[in-house]
């Protein structure tokens, strides 16, 4: 139960989103212009999108779980 609680808090991708942008913000304070701000919010989505390939750590563990609560329901 507790990888598929994990999977569902974690996978929340605006929430993530969300989080890697203001982390980048609050890491560089303030900007000289509106498009250093920009700048430095592309290069953060573009970061995310290539982390986005890859399925999450835990999903393999969750599913498992999930075969066996939902049983013929889930398809593994």
């Amino acid at each position: 139960m507790k990888a598929i609680r994990r999977i569902i808090y974690t996978t929340n991708a605006i929430e993530a989103l969300n989080s890697k942008l203001r982390r980048a913000v609050r890491t560089c304070g303030h900007f000289t212009s509106d498009e250093a701000a920009m700048k430095l919010l592309y290069l953060v989505l573009n970061h995310a999108a290539q982390e986005w390939k890859r399925p999450p750590r835990e999903w393999f563990e969750a599913k498992t779980q999930f075969a066996v609560i939902f049983g013929d329901r889930f398809v593994v």
